[in-house]
């Protein structure tokens, strides 16, 4: 309705503006001031006049002063035969510049017929928008059921399994798959049934989507790509509706590929939301299902769905003959890293004292996604910085900058609180630094990011898939030795450690209630977790122990902060001067690498 508004003042503006151009075109032509022919005879006699132009009957006559006048004469007889029956003598004729133009039949015509045409065809057109509207809104309806599903012609898909680093093991469970799309026959034969559904599971930014478009790729099919949010609208029955076209779509395009990215938004479990079993959501879920066991061996078509929270999915999606192939691909350890980094660094000019593999070292946890945000990042500061050449300086900063947010240069300390940050900081580094389970400091700086004032980067030498209880305890007295250096050199605490202090409780909850490493409370599992299934996010913790039990474990978790505090101080006051020569660099520095702490420490 709003369009239909907007377009009807754009076509009477232009009515507007159109009447108003004819009107000062009809105003011009009525501003001409018209004489008789006997005036026009004394002026020529008077030497007034310079040229006549004639055009049919109409006379534009111009005078000395540049003036301009009208008049009008029989069409049966030439301008020159009428002046000299006039009188007008032939030197004086002769003396004029007389010249002859088209007939203005066409002037005539804008300015009487043209002013009753624009109307009838400003009418013309309202009907015709009108018509073409309540069309577009026809057209629309009929096509609300059916699926928004992106198809990507087999001939289109250029990404294969050699554009994907790392993920071995996920491209080894997907290879029968493209297996099956391209020699069906070969299982069938052996009475095999291939997955229907494959369900790839890992964190955001891990390569999903990319794996697979790369199955779709090997397999040379067409690959239909849908969020599940797309599913989901507010009118009953449409995301259904949606979900029937995308799969008979698919049918018809058979051996191909149908992709639900973030499934989750539509496949959550059944029952848990507002509308109860009547809710559209799951509608639109049950008839997924219902669509899915209409597959029989003859239908070549594999659905790949993908999502970073299996925990919430309906357990009907899961069972054999749905989507009972899962494959997790996890984070990238430090070789697919680098494998990952020299595919995104094809296109860049790198520096030769560029270090792939030292960025590699530097970015554990980091996902696809987040590796190719650090080389883009590094090329968007090199281009700023006017350079046609990406430094590993730049590089190694661009982690940071992922990882932390760009410098604050805005944001300048004051002497007392670069001092304090400092302390702060060489205090988290000198705990790291002696604690058998600490990783290794990588940087120390008190230059702001992000919405921290400094930072330290401890990375581990080696990718870890598991941690010991050690390893916490560790990490608590890392996190906790900022505090303890600012209580240590300065009698008193600051804000700055607040974000610590979260992560040192939640580490020692962890420890009591998912993980049952502590003696008093045992090898067990305390609460468990609630989340709003629309949301996704936690809503409360459901208590599975007594009150007695609660108490219990807030003082173990104040044990383990005790405890890591008390790691903290030791190690802190016995290595004061190492921690003074750590300050006193970082305030004429702002910033210390790795060799130069080992090197201060020694």
């Amino acid at each position: 309705m709003k369009n239909i508004f907007k377009n009807f003042a754009v076509f009477f503006l232009v009515f507007i503006i159109i009447a108003g151009i004819f009107s000062l075109y009809n105003n011009k032509l009525n501003q001409v001031e018209e004489i008789s022919l006997g005036q026009l005879v004394n002026e020529i006699n008077n030497d007034q006049i310079t040229k006549i132009k004639v055009a049919g009957d109409e006379l534009e006559i111009t005078f000395q002063d540049q003036t301009t006048k009208a008049s009008q004469k029989e069409s049966s007889e030439s301008i020159v035969t009428l002046l000299n029956n006039y009188g007008v003598t032939t030197e004086k004729l002769a003396a004029l510049d007389i010249e002859v133009g088209d007939d203005p039949g066409k002037g005539i015509m804008m300015s009487t017929i043209l002013p009753f045409i624009i109307p009838v065809l400003f009418i013309l057109g309202i009907i015709w928008f009108m018509m073409r509207q309540v069309s577009g809104v026809n057209n629309r309806a009929m096509t609300f059921g059916q699926s928004g599903a992106k198809l990507a012609d087999e001939q289109k898909i250029k990404t294969t399994f050699k554009n994907v680093a790392g993920a071995t093991e996920a491209k080894e469970g997907l290879k029968e798959i493209v297996d099956f799309l391209k020699n069906p026959q070969k299982f069938i034969s052996l009475g095999a049934k291939i997955p229907k559904g494959v369900l790839l599971l890992g964190s955001p930014g891990t390569g999903k989507t990319l794996l697979s478009r790369a199955v779709a790729g090997e397999a040379s099919v067409p690959f239909f790509h849908i969020s599940g949010s797309e599913f989901v609208e507010m009118f009953v029955g449409v995301g259904a509706s949606r979900v029937r076209d995308l799969f008979k779509k698919a049918k018809k395009a058979a051996p191909c590929i149908i992709f639900i990215d973030e499934i989750d938004a539509v496949g959550r479990q059944r029952g848990s939301g507002l509308g109860g079993s009547h809710d559209e959501r799951e509608q639109t879920l049950n008839q997924i299902l219902t669509e899915m066991d209409g597959f029989d061996n003859q239908t070549n078509v594999i659905v790949l769905a993908a999502t970073n929270r299996p925990d919430v999915l309906d357990p009907a999606l899961l069972r054999p003959g749905r989507f009972d192939r899962q494959v997790v691909i996890d984070l990238p350890d430090i070789k697919d890293r680098e494998a990952i980094l020299n595919i995104h660094a094809k296109g860049k000019p790198l520096a030769e004292d560029a270090n792939l593999k030292k960025v590699a070292q530097r970015t554990p946890g980091f996902s696809g996604a987040d590796l190719a945000n650090v080389l883009n990042e590094a090329a968007i500061t090199t281009a700023r910085q006017n350079k046609k050449i990406i430094g590993n300086d730049i590089v190694l900063d661009s982690i940071e900058k992922v990882m932390l947010g760009p410098e604050r240069k805005s944001h300048v300390l004051s002497d007392k609180e670069k001092k304090v940050t400092a302390y702060h900081e060489a205090g988290h580094a000198i705990v790291a630094n002696y604690l058998k389970h600490a990783d290794p400091v990588h940087k120390i700086s008190i230059i702001s990011r992000g919405r921290a004032a400094g930072y330290t980067i401890n990375l581990p030498i080696e990718d870890k898939k598991m941690q010991s209880q050690g390893d916490f305890i560790d990490e608590m007295a890392v996190l906790l030795g900022g505090r303890v250096a600012e209580k240590i050199f300065f009698q008193e605490v600051t804000t700055g450690a607040s974000n610590d202090l979260e992560r040192a409780t939640k580490i020692a909850k962890r420890l009591i209630t998912r993980f049952g490493m502590n003696e008093n409370l045992g090898p067990r599992t305390l609460g468990k977790q609630e989340e709003m299934i629309f949301l996704g996010k936690d809503l409360h913790e459901q208590k599975d122990y007594s009150e007695k039990t609660a108490e219990l474990i807030d003082q173990e978790i104040n044990k383990y902060i005790a405890q890591a505090v008390t790691t903290a101080k030791k190690v802190i006051t016995e290595h004061k001067e190492q921690v003074e020569k750590i300050v006193a660099t970082l305030l004429e520095k702002e910033t210390i690498e790795k060799e130069e702490f080992e090197n201060l420490v020694k």
